[in-house]
This record gives structure tokens, sequence and C-alpha cells, in this order.
């Protein structure tokens, strides 16, 4: 009984990549600073890069320099290509120039960063959503998902964060970061049940291949060891 209440709440389930007939599956990567934002593009970009898929990445964070030394660090540490610009510049150009360009080199996956920005700050919200119509002036559909990065320490903070990201642009999905691999505590519970939002994946640590698909059953298993053991 426990086992089937626990599993309910994630009812939600992750829809995995779609067949795209022509040009690249893009995804958009959002989130507030310091949730891990940067360091999960990388691993997702490592992710493809083992299945044997090519990548870009659009550096659409223009809003802090750091943000854009720092993931063209990951790209030169994964050889991966970015397209990138200076600080202050239009980040909507940034994703319309990531998408044309990877549409014209045929690559497979295109992942667009977006400013950390605080839920509450009206202007960069508007910014986000002008670079969901611009990504869908590029290639329409795109993006293709819309992933919200949380950090799994934050509790309600981030539940917070979520529900205010999902009024503005329409969240696909979840990425939990800060857990360890066995993906313990209540975060993951209370997230999904306040949410009612898949969870792709969970990031363990902070190398490039320290991201683990989300997998309801074997978490529920693990709380329940917890309890009863």
């Amino acid at each position: 009984m426990a086992y089937n209440a626990l599993i309910s709440v994630f009812q939600y389930k992750a829809e995995w990549k779609r067949d795209i007939e022509d040009g690249p599956f893009v995804d958009m990567i959002i989130g507030v600073n310091g949730a891990g934002k940067t360091t999960t593009i990388a691993k997702l970009a490592r992710m493809h890069q083992k299945n044997g898929k090519s990548v870009l990445l659009g550096a659409g964070d223009t809003f802090r320099a750091a943000a854009i030394e720092q993931l063209t660090r990951w790209a030169k540490r994964l050889d991966v290509p970015i397209v990138s610009t200076r600080q202050g510049h239009d980040p909507s150009a940034v994703v319309y120039d990531t998408i044309s360009s990877a549409i014209s080199k045929n690559i497979d996956y295109v992942i667009i960063d977006t400013a950390g920005r605080l839920h509450t700050q009206t202007n960069l919200g508007e910014e986000l959503k002008k670079m969901v119509r611009i990504a869908n002036k590029a290639m329409p559909n795109a993006p293709h998902r819309k992933m919200l990065i949380l950090d799994g320490t934050q509790g309600s903070s981030s539940i917070n964060q979520a529900k205010v990201f999902n009024e503005l642009i329409g969240i696909d999905g979840i990425i939990i970061t800060k857990l360890d691999g066995t993906a313990k505590g209540g975060s993951i519970l209370s997230i999904a049940d306040e949410l009612q939002m898949p969870i792709y994946y969970i990031g363990t640590g902070e190398q490039p291949d320290d991201l683990i698909p989300f997998k309801a059953n074997d978490y529920v298993n693990t709380i329940l060891d917890e309890i009863f053991i």
C-alpha cells in the first residue's frame, strides 16, 4: 500500500526525445543562480556525447559575464562547440544564432543556457518569454523541452521558483541537483507532489558524468528501505 501511494506521486512521466524530422532537438535550461544550471548543461552535453550524438551549446546567459566564461570553459573541456557573445548583448540573438547554426551543421542536440534570473525580476522574466518566442522562430516547435534546474536542498524555495517559472513560460520537466547517488531525502517527493511535473534527471555530483535518469521505482524503494530497515 505504501509503495503504491508513493509511486502515485510520480504519475507525471518524463517524455524522452521525440523524433525531429528536420533539425536538432532543442533544450532550454532555466533556473536561478546557484542551482547548478551551468554544470547540469555540461552533464547533459556529456550524456549526449556518450550516446554518439553531436551537441552545440548556446551561452544565452548574457546577464553575467562569468556565466559565459564558465560555459565556455565547459565547452572546451568537453570539446563541444558553443555560440556566445559579450555580456549585455541580446540573449535572444544567441538563441537564434545557436539554433540556426545547429540546423546548418546537422547537429543532433542544442542546449541553451538562460540567465540565472531571480523569478521575481519582471524584466528578466519578459526576456525569457522572448527567448522562447525567438527559438520557435528559428525552428518551429523549439525549444522542444524547457527544463528547470532545482536545488534539491532548497525545499519550499525551489517549489516557489518552479511555480513562477511555469506560469511564465510553461515548464516541461525538472532536473534536481545536489543529491547523492541513491537520491535519498524527501525533497524529490515534495517537489513532485507539489508541482505535478515530470522529473527527468538528478544530479549527484560535480563531474560531467554525475547525472542519472530519475527512476521513480528505484527512488521509492530507497525510501521504503530507509523506513523499514
